[in-house]
């Protein structure tokens, strides 16, 4: 098997086992005007990501490797968003309600399309998810076994909620996880650097982490 160096040891891998998974580079949270910002939260460190999220993307298609996308969103009704989720953070606008990029966070509107500079490829897979793990009533887990995947790189936002919950469901369901740790990004410094550390804590107790340099250079190796 290849090798990518990474923390906290060397992340082996199959190519014919290994998806790029890029969480919820979504406007309604990169762009202003959208849920993260409705949060009071400034937008401008998850933008800063893109580049860094499509020379990523660009080394897995370039590798014909698998690729996959989620969004987080919900349906028209609501009946998939609980108030349990739906009254926290008290934000300036609620999912559901109608702001700059319509309805936010609801399927179909335009605050929940993947960012144009990574919009998804024919072929590549969409999950549109209700929750924070990527694997919480979807077809995932199916469409990963029947792939074949057993690897996962992670990228995407924000680091500490949406990646982190899908790296730990992923691993509880037996996936060996890589997070690219500059393809990902918190409204929080201090969120994304310990969540890092959780990951790679206790000998890689949820999985690996690597920079983009890193990882494309393993691939261009294996």
């Amino acid at each position: 098997m290849a090798e990518i160096a990474a923390r906290p040891f060397d992340f082996s891998f199959d190519k014919d086992a290994l998806a790029l998974l890029i969480i919820d580079m979504q406007r309604d949270f990169i762009e202003p005007g959208g849920f993260g910002e409705s949060l009071g939260n400034d937008v401008a460190p998850l933008g800063a990501t893109v580049p860094v999220v499509k020379r990523l993307l660009d080394g897995f298609r370039s590798g014909g490797l698998p690729v996959m996308h989620t969004r987080e969103c919900h349906r028209p009704d609501l009946s998939d968003c609980p108030p349990a989720k739906r009254e926290r953070g008290a934000p300036r606008l609620k999912i559901g309600d109608t702001g700059p990029m319509g309805r936010l966070l609801i399927a179909g509107e335009p605050g929940t399309e993947i960012v144009s500079d990574l919009a998804p490829l024919p072929g590549e897979a969409v999950i549109d998810k209700p929750g924070k793990g990527a694997f919480f009533n979807t077809n995932l887990t199916n469409h990963l076994s029947s792939t074949g995947i057993r690897q996962l790189v992670l990228a995407g936002v924000t680091t500490e909620v949406c990646v982190q919950t899908t790296m730990r469901e992923a691993n509880d369901r037996g996936f060996d996880c890589l997070l690219a740790t500059d393809a990902t990004e918190s409204y929080f410094p201090a969120f994304k650097a310990a969540t890092i550390d959780m990951i790679v804590a206790q000998g890689g107790i949820v999985g690996w982490a690597a920079t983009v340099d890193e990882i494309l250079e393993g691939l261009s190796r294996g």
